[in-house]
């Protein structure tokens, strides 16, 4: 097996390269590097909305356009300006104007493409991708669909970038920068919650994140990089028109994102440089082999990405890593960073939850009826029930993925009924769930920080620029004393996605812990354990109990939930049937009736063999057999 390179010195060794291009290659290749460049500025957008944060967008190529008109019209004077603003014709200024005019722009159009979901999203893209389009080739100041030259070069240090070989520098450190830019933010609190976004919008608004301004944030970024891109163009190219900023072009640059891998930072730039080399190429050779001209390339790329999907959805990238193999960072941990702040916990005996009469209708199903139920400071209370009986359904309505039909849920004081999950978190609850949700390829250490999501404050530009570090420090310190708190510290830089169901379960309740609750929601937090896991899980929850944090479980495993819990809830049929100790609702009749079906004594048969059998047994074996 090759030994990985250091990081930096493969960066290093990139740099060289492209710092020697200017002075050994002719222009045919420099022109080539630039586009190259140019359309990484766009890919590199990409790959945050699509392979970071999942979302697909087919028209970053009208923001290109955007970035291109705007400044193409400042400094070419199309737009007549007072003689005080003279100042603005200059193409520095144009490029602050366009990144500015462009970022408002995403905004006004993310606020109503991105509550869009499935198929619709990107079909919403396509839509405002071609409308750019046709605007611009309406304009008639700017030449319409013929186009506009004489727009002014770049000057730089007194120096003017009219050529494609002085410019190149510039395009290349735009690259640079950006790449170093996503690379921070990724590996931020704020990177986190939008890696977060793929695992789904329910887990991620359970820790507190804004899902709505995560997917605004990046889709500005991703708007912003564009334009940047359309500057350099203009100014490179000295003409503008429509063209080039169709949605062929927009679904040319997500071939890029989907070739290079589009869940990798430097997979834009690798997407890039195939995608533009392959198409010189093939613009050169396809004419020749078939007789006639058109975009055959198209077709070429299109049976590439098919191909690709099928063998390889994670793109190129991946196998170049392992051609090349590259060290990975190993996340530097400071133990001893000053703590973050401690939510104070509630009094002893304070009611920390109170569920009163909360009914759940589907139509004309009933999922929970008239639900009471309070959980009090330094409590474990389990919710049992029967498959089915809308245990989660419940757990949905307390935590605020879902809404109660009717009826009151009152958590430390305040109405919290229908205020969303995110509100909720930010009181001091927790939650897992049945199903687990992780992210399978960031790191344990890395999972569990988003679930210290709302104990930060620093944001994006800051992230951007490093300017987060002691905070993340902090952060990331949090992390992994919850992660050695749950007995997971071995695997802490292991990817969540090569854990054991068990020990991913486990993690989940880290993340619940780091953020510091003072009510845990834990569902079926024992499933997939073994014997030993299970009572490392029982020793951890006594110990929060002792705390002071108050804990609601739902769990199959009866023998776990009578040695840990201090009450017990039984739900059947969407209401409650039975409420007690232990031991009382082993005995419980109208409990032993739900579970195994026995409706008096007087039942003869299975009825009466089954009754006859230990009734925390008998609890046991239904919930299991289910």
């Amino acid at each position: 097996m090759k030994r990985p390179i250091p990081a930096r010195a493969v960066l290093g060794a990139f740099i060289l390269l492209l710092a020697a291009a200017p002075f050994v290659l002719p222009s045919f290749y420099m022109t080539l590097l630039n586009n190259i460049g140019l359309a990484s500025l766009v890919v590199l957008g990409l790959v945050l909305l699509s392979g970071v944060a999942g979302l697909t967008s087919f028209g970053q190529a009208a923001f290109v356009g955007l970035g291109a008109y705007i400044s193409a019209a400042l400094s070419a004077n199309v737009v007549p300006l007072p003689q005080a603003l003279d100042w603005l014709h200059s193409p520095w200024a144009a490029l602050f104007v366009a990144l500015a005019l462009t970022a408002l722009l995403a905004l006004a159009v993310g606020a109503i493409t991105l509550k869009l979901s499935g198929h619709y999203l990107p079909l919403g893209t396509i839509a405002w991708g071609i409308s750019l389009y046709f605007i611009f080739g309406t304009l008639e100041s700017m030449g319409g669909q013929t186009g506009m030259s004489g727009i002014p070069p770049i000057t730089l240090l007194g120096a003017s970038l009219s050529s494609d070989r002085a410019i190149y520098g510039l395009i290349w450190l735009a690259v640079i920068l950006g790449v170093a830019a996503l690379n921070n933010l990724l590996d931020s609190r704020e990177g986190r919650a939008i890696r977060a976004l793929k695992g789904g919008m329910v887990m991620a608004e359970a820790m507190g994140i804004n899902t709505a301004r995560s997917r605004t944030v990046i889709f500005v970024i991703a708007a912003v990089l564009a334009a940047l891109s359309g500057w350099l163009y203009v100014h490179m190219q000295r003409f503008v028109n429509p063209s080039p900023f169709g949605l062929g072009f927009g679904i040319d640059y997500l071939f890029m994102a989907v070739l290079g891998g589009a869940s990798y930072v430097w997979g834009a730039v690798l997407g890039s440089t195939v995608i533009v080399v392959l198409k010189e190429w093939l613009q050169g050779v396809l004419p020749a082999l078939l007789g006639r001209s058109g975009n055959f390339e198209t077709i070429v790329f299109g049976l590439l990405i098919v191909v690709l999907l099928q063998r390889s959805r994670d793109g190129i990238w991946p196998y170049l890593a392992r051609l090349v193999p590259v060290r990975a960072r190993r996340i530097e941990l400071d133990l001893q960073a000053e703590p973050l702040p401690r939510r104070p916990m509630p009094n002893p005996n304070e009611v920390v939850l109170d569920v009163r009469d909360v009914t759940r209708r589907f139509g004309g199903l009933v999922a929970n009826n008239n639900m009471n139920l309070k959980v009090v400071a330094g409590e474990v209370l389990a919710l049992i029930g029967p498959n089915g009986a809308g245990k989660s359904t419940l757990f949905n309505q307390v935590s605020g993925v879902d809404t109660p039909t009717s009826g009151s849920v009152q958590f430390r004081g305040h109405e919290v009924t229908g205020r969303g999950s995110r509100h909720i978190a930010g009181l001091g609850m927790s939650r897992s769930f049945q199903h687990v949700r992780l992210m399978p390829r960031m790191t344990v250490l890395e999972n569990v920080a988003i679930g210290a999501y709302l104990r930060g404050k620093r944001g994006v530009l800051a992230a951007m620029l490093r300017l987060d570090r002691r905070e993340e420090a902090r952060l990331l310190a949090e992390a992994a004393r919850q992660i050695e708190r749950v007995g997971l510290k071995e695997q802490m830089f292991e990817q969540a996605g090569a854990l054991s169901l068990g020990q991913q379960r486990i993690l989940e309740i880290a993340r619940a812990l780091a953020a510091d609750p003072c009510l845990l929601l834990l569902d079926e937090p024992a499933a997939g354990l073994r014997l030993g896991e299970k009572q490392a899980l029982g020793d951890l929850l006594r110990k929060l109990r002792a705390e002071g944090m108050a804990i609601l479980l739902v769990e199959h495993d009866m023998d776990f939930v009578m040695e840990l819990v201090d009450r017990i809830v039984v739900m059947d049929f969407g209401q409650k049937i039975a409420e007690g100790l232990p031991e009382e609702i082993q005995n419980n009749r109208a409990v032993l009736e739900a579970y195994l079906g026995v409706a008096d004594e007087e039942e003869g048969g299975a009825g009466a063999g089954a009754q006859s059998a230990p009734p925390q047994a008998a609890i046991a074996g239904a919930q299991h057999g289910q």
